[in-house]
């Protein structure tokens, strides 16, 4: 299914490098951080469909590389680096996956959302069900807030939170907002946030489905995976769950490494899930020495 993807092209010397957001996010958000890694590549960042002006389809993996295949070949980037932050960074894993002759990979916490008892490292399985309960219970409230449209007040509310965001990370409140209206909707005079609820379920079982580990394992381009060390705050109500999740991801994370001479895996100590806010230029610096290393 054919699905009209908007893109955005930074310019930049040397490789193209496409550059791929989160779940729920959209291209104005990784703006920053494409600015940051322009004085190296060629930057192009696009809206994932289902997000900011794409149009909407099916949330399956295939289809979504196949999107990708569409803008490299439209935009001519022949065989280019692909960085991704979280869902785009999973995303960036299966591109490496796919494709043999990239030349370079990065996966910026690019970890499917804990699912299992088995996935958490030290705690007790009856706790761990429990844990898993309310983590799913907090997914289906996100998943209803967006099948109804939003008040004004919630609109003002949602802009003011990423206005507060960039503020704690020194950055541009002005893009920030931005990258909450890239995903705001009218329809019939009501305002309504993307994804819609089609495409959030359908993301939904994708990730329950994804285990990336496999997939670090198979790659055999140059592969970086930068993993976080803190809690965001939405996270911080399961912080046993999430310590748990990241012991047992890591342990993983580092055999593939120890087995895959394509792979290296870099803790970016006391940074979150959203690092690329948090830190874009000690990011951009990390890529650009791994690009070297190559």
């Amino acid at each position: 299914m054919h699905v009209p993807i908007a893109t955005h092209d930074f310019g930049g010397p040397g490789t193209p490098l496409l550059l791929l957001h989160g779940a729920g996010a959209n291209l104005a958000t990784m703006e920053p951080f494409a600015r940051e890694l322009s004085a190296r590549f060629r930057v192009v960042t696009l809206d994932l469909r289902g997000h900011g002006e794409s149009g909407d389809g099916p949330w399956e993996w295939a289809a979504v590389l196949d999107d990708l295949e569409t803008v490299v070949r439209d935009l001519d980037l022949g065989a280019p680096a692909v960085v991704g932050w979280s869902l785009g960074g999973m995303l960036a894993a299966l591109w490496a996956d796919r494709h043999p002759e990239c030349p370079l990979a990065v996966s910026i916490d690019g970890t499917p959302p804990p699912g299992r008892p088995d996935q958490l490292d030290g705690l007790d399985p009856a706790r761990a069900e429990t844990e898993l309960d309310r983590l799913r219970a907090a997914f289906a409230g996100v998943s209803a807030a967006y099948s109804q449209p939003l008040s004004p007040e919630q609109v003002d509310a949602a802009l003011e939170g990423q206005r507060a965001m960039a503020r704690r990370h020194n950055a541009s409140e002005e893009m920030a907002v931005e990258g909450v209206r890239r995903n705001l909707v009218t329809r019939d005079g009501e305002t309504w946030m993307r994804p819609s609820p089609d495409v959030l379920d359908g993301l939904r079982t994708a990730l329950d489905t994804l285990d990336v580990i496999p997939v670090y394992d198979r790659v055999r381009c140059p592969l970086l995976v930068a993993v976080a060390t803190e809690d965001l705050p939405e996270q911080q109500p399961f912080q046993e769950l999430y310590a748990a999740y990241r012991r047992g991801f890591e342990k993983r994370l580092r055999a593939v490494a120890e087995a895959n001479p394509a792979v290296r895996v870099v803790r970016v100590e006391g940074a979150s899930h959203a690092m690329v806010a948090e830190r874009p230029a000690e990011l951009a610096k990390l890529i650009g020495a791994f690009a070297d290393e190559g």
